[in-house]
């Protein structure tokens, strides 16, 4: 028998969930069997909040592990992965991405619109805080981190302190969890984070024959779509504590498919809120990226970053917050 191919995972419900459905839609379209292997990372370890814990902080483990050839691929949720590339290791399949907006999860069933001033309303992700506070809906907004189990308890559970808590919707389908969300927030309201909803199957450059076989998992949609984000993220050289967001859609146009995208660079507290959007074909994803980015730079946007803390290229970290 063909030994099972090892796929690295964090251990979290969500990272074993996706996982486990990367593992089965390999094993139906190719036929070879898959082992769970759990690696456990420095941001498991650690109760500080999330735009501390610093780079590649959810996914440098299982890239050691890949190294070390104890697993044979490694699962991603793709925004955990810092945009300098790694040249020992290669991306070998973006699957379908799952909707990438954020979800509200409020008591009584409010939507956002409907939560009274004053309301509390938690998430862990700088983008998502400053977005709230550009909203000017006189929230109080509090930082949390933890599981989505963790997070859904302070609204839904016994001991609940909050009156809303923001995560993203693509997290709570692959854990089953829908019925929670009172409101999918529109990106008009919400920009989401850079490939948020989107997964990274990664393997060793060098392993050919395992390249060939993920590929078999790859969504060129999807690819392309989270290709145009993440140049618009690399070309800002954002740091971890500079909200930035971006989006990016596939439509049909009236010589093929285009994409839009959407980006955004936010202050924290909200008083600063550049948007611009581009449009270009999927084969010029990342140059639309590049260019929007390019756009928002000009307007300004390196101020809010230089002022936020500009870290340099590939150094931005937005943690596991689905």
């Amino acid at each position: 028998m063909t030994a099972p191919l090892r796929l690295g995972t964090r251990g979290s419900a969500l990272a074993m969930a996706q996982s486990g459905q990367i593992a089965e839609a390999l094993t139906a379209a190719t036929g070879r069997p898959v082992e769970l292997v759990e690696v456990v990372t420095a941001g498991d370890r650690s109760n500080a909040p999330v735009h501390r814990l610093g780079v590649g902080v959810f996914v440098s483990a299982l890239r050691d592990a890949l190294a070390a050839r104890t697993i044979d691929f490694a699962v991603h949720s793709y925004k955990d992965l810092p945009t300098a590339a790694d040249g020992g290791l290669h991306i070998a399949a973006v699957p379908a991405r799952q909707d990438p907006r954020d979800a509200l999860v409020a008591r009584g069933g409010r939507t956002l619109a409907e939560l009274p001033p004053g309301a509390t309303i938690g998430t862990g992700a700088l983008r998502r805080i400053a977005q709230l506070h550009a909203l000017g809906l006189q929230l109080e907004v509090t930082p949390i981190r933890g599981n989505v189990d963790t997070r859904l308890a302070r609204v839904l559970g016994p001991d609940a302190d909050l009156d809303a808590v923001v995560l993203a919707r693509a997290g709570l389908a692959r854990l089953g969890r829908l019925d929670v969300i009172t409101e999918s927030l529109d990106p008009m309201l919400m920009l989401p984070a850079p490939a948020q909803g989107a997964l990274a199957v990664e393997c060793r450059a060098d392993d050919q024959d395992l390249v060939e076989l993920l590929a078999v998992l790859d969504h060129a949609p999807s690819r392309a779509a989270v290709t145009a984000e993440r140049a618009f993220l690399a070309t800002l050289e954002a740091g971890c504590s500079a909200p930035v967001a971006a989006y990016a859609e596939l439509a049909e146009g009236e010589t093929g498919d285009e994409i839009y995208l959407r980006g955004a660079v936010i202050s924290p507290d909200g008083t600063r809120d550049l948007r611009l959007s581009r449009t270009g074909t999927p084969a010029d994803a990342a140059e639309i990226g590049k260019a929007l980015a390019a756009e928002l730079l000009d307007l300004g946007a390196d101020s809010i970053l230089g002022h936020e803390g500009h870290t340099g290229p590939g150094t931005q970290q937005f943690g596991s917050t689905e």
